[in-house]
């Protein structure tokens, strides 16, 4: 059987409970993973080490892959988002977040099927701010037709290749003429190149709207750092929240797979939290290393085991640990013979 390295990292709070959880459920897909654990954020800055390590880096880098349970940012002050300085660090430019109803959970709506890619690298969040007095911080939102091709020609392969139809563009280019002109006329010169895709584009607010009326206007959503952050919460929200999104952040030969949601330090340690997102991150990580089957079971399984209404987090309405949920997708795996 073939065998893969790969780098887990726990993360904070509810972290080390769903990451467990989701790599107790990969082992039993059948799939030989053998996992270098490395802290980042407040686990290794208790520890007397950086919030990013340059060791874990290195081994990422090496590896190529990495699966990752939230990282706690601190609000206002204290140290930068490791979120951030991860894909910077890895030149993870395009973040991929694909939100799609589950049965018997708090879905808002039934049949959501909804693809939100975003830039990963520029925009507001390079963090570049400045004080100009003791009143007034202005901040670059920093945009380049290299960095809006890739992400939009990456977009467009994705769209290519899962057959997904259409293609929206999310900008503000009505007020930001010229940052946001140059991401939308970038994306629209890319969809040329792809005449089976329909190419669209929507003005942020609008699009907001759209998705609470009706999330099945758009099929793929193309959009910078800062939107495309916003709206996969809240296309998330459409779906019964962030405990049931996973995510992937992708780069030239290196990928990291996450839960999307945070650290909830409030319900740390209580054995409650909700492993699915992290567990369906797993599902995209072993289809990024060609492992397709093992893959279609682990999502085969969570769709069963919500299908029952029998096992589900409190978020999600129902009563179950995060172990109990765990273990249920495992029995699922050994009653079908996977």
């Amino acid at each position: 059987m073939k065998s893969y390295d790969v780098v887990l990292i726990p993360g904070d709070g509810i972290g080390p409970e769903v990451a467990d959880a989701a790599r107790e459920v990969l082992d039993a897909a059948g799939i030989n993973i053998r996992w270098q654990v490395f802290d980042a954020g407040i686990r290794a800055q208790e520890k007397g080490k950086e919030t990013l390590p340059p060791e874990l880096l290195e081994v990422v880098r090496e590896t190529g892959a990495a699966l990752k349970g939230p990282l706690t940012t601190p609000v206002g002050s204290g140290f930068t988002s490791v979120n951030v300085r991860l894909r910077r660090e890895l030149g993870l430019y395009a973040n991929l977040r694909p939100v799609k109803t589950l049965p018997g959970t708090r879905s808002l709506y039934p049949d959501v099927d909804l693809v939100v890619v975003r830039e990963n690298t520029e925009g507001l969040y390079i963090a570049e701010e400045t004080w100009e007095d003791n009143n007034t911080v202005s901040a670059v939102k920093r945009v380049t037709r290299e960095a809006s091709a890739r992400i939009a020609r990456f977009a467009l392969e994705y769209a290519r290749q899962h057959g997904r139809q259409s293609i929206t563009t999310v900008h503000k280019a009505n007020i930001l003429k010229e940052s946001d002109g140059l991401f939308l006329t970038t994306a629209r010169d890319a969809a040329a190149d792809y005449p089976e895709i329909t190419f669209k584009d929507r003005i942020v607010d609008a699009l907001c709207m759209d998705l609470v009326l009706d999330p099945g206007t758009h099929d793929l959503l193309l959009c910078p750092n800062l939107y495309g952050d916003i709206l996969s919460d809240l296309a998330a929200g459409l779906v019964g929240g962030l405990g049931t999104v996973p995510g992937a952040n992708l780069g030239e030969g290196c990928a990291v797979f996450e839960a999307v949601h945070g650290s909830a330090p409030d319900i740390a340690g209580r054995g409650i939290a909700n492993p699915t997102a992290l567990i369906l991150a797993g599902a995209m990580l072993l289809r990024y290393l060609g492992e397709e089957e093992a893959a279609a079971r682990v999502e085969k399984a969570v769709h069963a085991v919500y299908a029952t209404g029998e096992i589900s987090t409190p978020d999600q309405g129902g009563s179950a640990t995060t172990d109990q949920f765990s273990r249920a997708l495992i029995r699922f795996f050994d009653e079908n013979h996977f």
